[in-house]
């Protein structure tokens, strides 16, 4: 059932927030992830085959440890949108924004009228009766957030008419993506991925947008923090699962 996004909320009162990508479709890999204190997920539908049934379970996980879900969905399919929030979503990450236009077909798929036209449904978001259908509607605008990636040059170069249009809640960087567009794949570190990522930051800012940075090292967290920045992703479960797995076998192995 759709409650209070306590993301939206505490990024509105200035404070930090973490989250972590969940790309294997465990519901108890999410349910630890909420225990282990992160405020959220980004459950990856992208790059991962997850079933209609199996997002609902991570999603029903993620709500059972107050961890917020966030579905990225896959590029430009407003039925993964809709399919994602009616699973319980209080969030959709649109991969590969690059114009305004990609963001005004995210808000169509996101949103209801008069924001939007999302297909109206009834069942679990609405706890299958508990919230009266126009109330809830309501409800879904006011919580559910439309989250892009930039993760390609045209969208860094986009990005002020893509923020000035509004409807945008968040901004999440995409440096591996960045990356190949600008004809280095792979260094996220170089100086053409970084300068762009600031620059994406930087144009957040001015627009009073929240950026969500993914930060490398201890070093970038600091670098982005005094930047103002208060939203973090700090990778993604399988290469957190797959570095402990490697580390535990060289601590025994040597």
């Amino acid at each position: 059932m759709l409650r209070p996004n306590a993301v939206r909320a505490e990024l509105r009162a200035g404070n930090e927030v973490y989250g972590l990508f969940c790309s294997i479709p465990a519901p108890a890999l999410v349910e630890m992830i909420g225990c282990a204190g992160y405020d959220f997920t980004i459950l990856d539908t992208e790059h991962t085959l997850v079933s209609p049934q199996e997002l609902e379970n991570l999603i029903r996980a993620a709500e059972a440890v107050d961890l917020t879900p966030f579905v990225r969905v896959p590029e430009g399919d407003p039925g993964a949108i809709l399919r994602a929030l009616d699973a319980g979503a209080m969030g959709v990450v649109v991969p590969h924004v690059r114009s305004r236009a990609d963001v005004d077909a995210a808000l169509a798929a996101a949103r209801y009228a008069p924001e939007g036209m999302r297909s109206l449904n009834g069942g679990r978001v609405p706890g299958f009766g508990r919230i009266e259908l126009r109330e809830y509607l309501a409800m879904a605008n006011a919580e559910i957030m439309v989250i892009p990636m930039i993760e390609d040059a045209e969208g860094v170069e986009a990005l002020p008419d893509i923020l000035a249009g509004g409807g945008v809640d968040l901004v999440v960087e995409g440096a591996a993506d960045l990356s190949q567009s600008y004809g280095v794949a792979w260094q996220t570190r170089h100086p053409l991925v970084r300068d762009a990522l600031h620059k994406v930051q930087r144009t957040c800012a001015e627009h009073d947008v929240p950026y969500c940075a993914l930060p490398r090292t201890p070093e970038d967290h600091e670098e982005w923090r005094a930047a103002g920045v208060r939203a973090f992703v700090l990778g993604e479960e399988r290469g957190l699962a797959a570095r402990a797995l490697r580390s535990h076998l060289e601590n025994h192995a040597r």
